[in-house]
């Protein structure tokens, strides 16, 4: 049997899109409406202007994939408990008064505060999803399935629906119950076992488990959309933390294949590819890396000026020169000893060596080629204006999105009018 498909589905077009002409606009005044329809209006030529993204989300990774969707355009309601919102507004007080984590991942959305334990509320919700493109989830395993909210339970009502479970483990075997949190898929993933110094493994300095996740969400994202310009259907997507930090730990993964030793713990040294990693100088730590034997050549003789190491047994290839870092990083750092930090670097410099500084936070800040490139901007906060790097990677000539952090609830009442809920 055939189905009729109307022409806007068949076009790909969201719902947000389709039935725009039947939503009201609210009469809230213009701070209310910034990241609303006005906001949407605003930035219209961004792809995924028109798209309407519902999202459950708290700590790093949902929100983080709702921020780049927001970046690229869409239309990003953030569902929060009334009077908290996110547990992740508390954890820091670093920027004004509002935490570092939050402010990173939460620009350009607009907060809805709903008590999902009320039957209204959820009611609610399930309204809004009638007119949305895309859910996305990052709440306790199980907990959109008992409120009704499952791709399964949703898919035959709106059948465009996309829907994003992202949780620690996926929804299947035996963890899928397991709580998750970033450090703990470290952990899970392997990536501690292959970070830090010997006897010392280390965590990531960023929740980088939440990044992976957040950022394999978005790419599905985007890549389901596409599919349904396609087909006019929608989609389940299941993001697993374990699963994205899997794939970024490919490389050590294949380094042990077939039971061969793992990379070894080298701090903030390459595990098999030296001279890569840190060196002192007179006054400070230099970052120095090569690629082939090109390099090493002319590391010996216009960097070191000793041309004879570059015939040296012990160091005549890639693995001879990891195997024997010891006795080369004494030979390495003997005569860096006798330059500053600077002349290091100007020495790596104009022997084409590739070379960087160790940045502190500080210096990141106040970093000359993210000055020299105009990366950053101003966002609103409930506290103020902050600094925002603008998003990485868009598309030249492309306009950059870069609306406030919303407080909790602060888009309630507009997007009740917007639509039809009484309250």
């Amino acid at each position: 049997m055939s189905h009729f498909v109307p022409q806007s589905v068949k076009l790909g077009l969201p719902p947000s899109l389709r039935t725009r002409s039947r939503i009201s606009l609210p009469r809230t005044n213009r701070a209310s409406q910034r990241n609303g329809i006005t906001a949407s209006r605003l930035h219209s030529t961004l792809p995924l202007s028109g798209t309407l993204v519902v999202s459950l989300e708290q700590a790093i990774a949902g929100p983080f994939c709702t921020r780049q969707l927001a970046d690229l355009g869409a239309r990003v309601i953030k569902i929060e408990r009334p009077g908290a919102g996110d547990f992740n507004r508390y954890h820091d007080t670093r920027v004004k008064g509002l935490c570092s984590h939050f402010v990173w991942t939460n620009r350009s959305k607009e907060s809805l505060a709903l008590d999902l334990k009320e039957s209204d509320d959820l009611s609610a919700l399930k309204k809004i999803l009638s007119k949305a493109d895309v859910l996305v989830q990052n709440l306790a395993p199980g907990a959109t399935d008992r409120m009704g909210l499952s791709y399964q339970a949703l898919k035959e009502k709106h059948p465009g629906l996309i829907v994003c479970d992202i949780s620690g483990y996926g929804s299947t075997g035996p963890y899928k119950n397991k709580k998750a949190y970033d450090l703990l898929i470290q952990a899970e993933s392997g990536f501690l076992s292959v970070t830090g110094s010997p006897g010392r493994p280390a965590k990531s300095g960023i929740s980088i488990a939440d990044i992976a996740a957040g950022t394999t969400a978005y790419n599905n994202i985007l890549a389901a959309i596409i599919q349904r310009g396609k087909t006019g259907k929608g989609c389940r997507l299941d993001v697993s933390m374990l699963e994205s930090m899997a794939e970024w730990m490919s490389f050590p993964m294949y380094y042990a294949y077939d039971g061969a030793p793992a990379p070894a713990l080298a701090g903030a040294e390459h595990a098999s590819i030296y001279p890569y990693g840190p060196f002192q100088a007179s006054d400070g730590i230099v970052m120095l890396g090569m690629q082939n034997e090109r390099e090493w050549g002319i590391f010996c003789m216009q960097v070191l000026e000793k041309a004879e190491l570059f015939e040296d047994e012990r160091f005549v290839s890639t693995s001879k020169r990891s195997e024997n870092r010891k006795e080369l990083k004494m030979i390495i750092e003997e005569v860096f000893s006798s330059f500053s930090a600077d002349e290091v670097l100007a020495r790596l410099q104009t022997a084409g060596i590739a070379n960087a500084r160790v940045s502190n936070m500080p210096g990141l800040w106040n970093h000359e080629q993210l000055k020299a490139r105009d990366r950053w901007a101003e966002v609103n906060t409930p506290n103020g204006k902050i600094p925002a790097l603008k998003p990485a990677g868009a598309a030249e000539g492309m306009e950059i999105r870069m609306d406030p952090i919303p407080s909790v609830g602060e888009h309630s009442e507009a997007i009740f009018k917007e639509f039809g809920i009484d309250r």
